[in-house]
């Protein structure tokens, strides 16, 4: 009797797991067509897409060549958005992960696409021809991103210089490269932030600056669940392995001690390396992938709003050692 109720129980295992993987095989990404709009190239929205591209979003930490040698890892000169292989430098992702050239090269870029396609891409998750963008690629937070924004960001990109870079494309290990088509979603249509509230337009920069993605530790590429913000998520690199802070306002491990001037001083003190020239070199301690550079170009106004949604989340007890094995602690972010 126990064998066969063994074997019944084997059997029902093996019928769902087979079912499930039936499943994403065929499962298609969800997305919306793209939308036939043609944005225009004003100079008031090339300036916003400039600065979503270069501060807020930071597109250039992944589609951009970097100099991990200094501090902040600044931009190769010239290489702008042409691509790199991500998991060339990042250690542990899972196959072959490549952020493409998103210059207007028409063989090599997205010279090809449509602005509704790129526009699709950044929001919702899928390529021009609606397979599923690897979910490193933060498009989740960018589902939050208005209208507007996307429209801008997308002129912007649209005079980036066009730049001839061949590159592999992703290729992922099973099961990711099918867990992966669950990820992409429709963004719908969304309005504007409201910038007039200071904790609204905060949580909204925070959301497509994917301040989450980075600062919520995570098991099995999930993150654990009540621990948002918190810190310990461990970027393991060629160039150094670093664990991002706690950024809760928890008062002993987190930012609660924090002014909102000396939040504002912190991101400032990189201003000079990434306006007045290069950074200083970038030993084991000093490593980081927290964009310092960029965001040290934000207007006043934004990390103010940023201050203030940070300092209303639930603070969570948990400290984390950032450089682990050197004397680098939770200060940074």
């Amino acid at each position: 009797m126990w064998k066969k109720v063994l074997f019944l129980l084997l059997a029902g295992i093996v019928v769902v797991i087979g079912g499930g993987l039936a499943f994403l095989c065929l499962v298609k990404p969800a997305h919306a067509p793209a939308s036939q709009v043609k944005v225009a190239l004003t100079p008031e929205r090339i300036a916003r897409g400039q600065y979503l591209f270069e501060r807020v979003c930071d597109c250039a930490g992944c589609h951009s060549q970097r100099d991990f040698t200094r501090v902040g890892g600044p931009e190769v000169a010239g290489r702008r958005g042409a691509g790199t292989v991500m998991s060339d430098f990042l250690i542990g992702l899972p196959g072959v992960v490549v952020a493409p050239n998103i210059t207007p090269d028409v063989e090599t870029g997205i010279g090809s696409w449509s602005d509704g396609e790129k526009i699709r891409a950044i929001r919702e998750g899928v390529d021009k021809d609606g397979r599923p963008l690897f979910p490193l690629m933060p498009y989740t937070g960018y589902r939050a991103m208005s209208d507007q924004d996307a429209e801008a960001l997308v002129a912007y990109m649209d005079t980036l210089p066009p730049i001839h870079n061949p590159l592999s494309k992703t290729s992922l290990a099973f099961p990711v490269n099918l867990m992966i088509r669950l990820a992409p979603q429709p963004a719908g249509t969304v309005p504007p932030p409201e910038t007039g509230d200071r904790f609204k337009y905060g949580r909204y920069l925070v959301t497509i600056a994917g301040c989450s993605e980075c600062h919520t530790p995570a098991e099995k590429g999930q993150p654990v669940p009540g621990m948002e913000y918190a810190g310990g998520q461990v970027f393991a690199t060629k160039a150094g392995t670093v664990l991002t802070a706690n950024i809760t306002p928890d008062l002993d491990t987190g930012i609660g001690k924090w002014s909102e001037e000396f939040f504002l001083k912190k991101i400032y003190d990189y201003k000079e390396y990434a306006e007045h020239g290069a950074p200083p070199l970038a030993g084991p301690q000093a490593f980081t992938l927290m964009p310092w550079l960029a965001y040290s170009g934000l207007r006043p106004e934004d990390l103010s709003a940023i201050y203030t949604y940070l300092h209303s989340l639930k603070p969570i007890r948990h400290s984390v050692e950032t450089h682990p094995g050197s004397s680098k602690t939770a200060e940074a972010l």
